[in-house]
């Protein structure tokens, strides 16, 4: 999500994605053979009963999440999310984990970061945690210049943003901008707590632990009362659980809608295979090639690069990942175009997902 993201305009066969890392070696990079394994990540893959994980059984699979997804739901947030709990702490063990995620609303009047935030609270082994994320309406990773003449302003909001969510919460954190980046520190040095992504102006969050299970129950719920009276899209995120809880979590709410997330181990030749499996909505992401820009534009500041094979609707895309964009702004899709042989757009993922 910090990183600058294009991808091809047009549906590929898997042949033509392919092609695309044998024009990658004729530039002197190092695609990856089709015969190749690779990790490929799989998304929102939609189904209508867990049990249909079993499609993906021919590959060896790791980090399987159920998703719980609700759309324009209008419920007590401190209901569901106790809910879950109360079945959490029946199943927990060392590996299991559950979070469940409500979207907030920002008062402050902010024009480079989205007024809607995200919260998570969640249930891990031993301890519970909430975890907010900003999002801005562009994305300036560390090192770039763009955007320089705003940065106070985005400062200025984001310490502001953040503010409000720990007013709301009371929780014991302090806020600072020291070298250009909002620096969040508990006064409770005791208690796990962390800050990701504060020197990109894009996605930034903290995460504040707690041993106390109950802790955010009540607090979270006020948050997410910022976002009404309009419905939200709120997602519960299962890991590790046997299927006898997944029954029980699955008894929560009626009108759930259910999907996967996870990697899989696989040749890359395999990827069709895969996207067959998991027709009609979910999505995986491969990759291709990794190199550093340096390789290609020597006078240029170097970054790193990640070529990647995306499927979804049962066709075939192309994706460029970079840390940073080494060229300015309207030179970056031509390049790109250059070396992967296909027209691009400027593509960010969503933060919230």
């Amino acid at each position: 999500m910090r990183e600058r993201r294009w991808e091809t305009t047009t549906p590929l066969t898997f042949g033509q994605a392919l092609a695309v890392g044998e024009r990658l070696a004729t530039l002197g990079l190092k695609p990856t053979a089709p015969a190749q394994d690779v990790i490929c990540y799989v998304e929102e893959w939609t189904v209508n009963s867990p049990d249909e994980f079993d499609q993906l059984d021919p590959w060896a699979t790791e980090d399987l999440t159920l998703i719980h997804i609700r759309e324009r739901w209008r419920g007590d947030f401190f209901l569901l999310s106790g809910a879950y709990h109360t079945v959490y702490q029946r199943h927990q063990d060392v590996g299991t984990y559950c979070s469940i995620s409500h979207p907030w609303r920002i008062r402050e009047g902010l024009r480079l970061h989205d007024q809607r935030g995200m919260f998570w609270i969640g249930f891990r082994h031993a301890h519970s945690f909430i975890r907010i994320r900003l999002q801005t309406q562009a994305v300036i990773t560390p090192g770039e210049v763009r955007g320089d003449a705003e940065r106070a302003r985005w400062l200025d909001e984001r310490r502001a943003a953040f503010l409000e969510a720990i007013a709301v919460l009371d929780l014991p954190i302090e806020t600072h901008v020291e070298k250009q980046a909002v620096v969040l520190r508990s006064s409770d040095t005791s208690i796990p707590f962390f800050c990701s992504w504060p020197d990109a102006f894009g996605p930034c969050q903290f995460e504040y632990n707690t041993p106390d299970a109950f802790e955010f129950l009540v607090p979270a719920s006020k948050l997410a009362e910022t976002f009404g009276p309009e419905p939200a899209g709120v997602r519960s995120y299962l890991t590790g659980f046997s299927e006898a809880a997944l029954a029980e979590f699955e008894a929560i709410e009626p009108g759930v809608r259910y999907a996967y997330r996870c990697s899989v181990h696989c040749p890359l030749d395999d990827l069709p295979e895969i996207l067959i499996a998991i027709r009609p909505d979910g999505i995986l992401y491969a990759t291709l090639c990794e190199f550093q820009t340096h390789t290609l534009l020597p006078e240029h500041d170097d970054a790193s690069a990640i070529i990647g094979i995306v499927g979804v609707n049962g066709q075939f895309k192309i994706e460029a990942r970079l840390n940073h964009a080494p060229l300015p702004e309207d030179a970056m899709a031509p390049w790109l175009e250059r070396v992967i042989g296909h027209p691009v757009v400027y593509a960010p993922l969503p933060a919230f997902v």
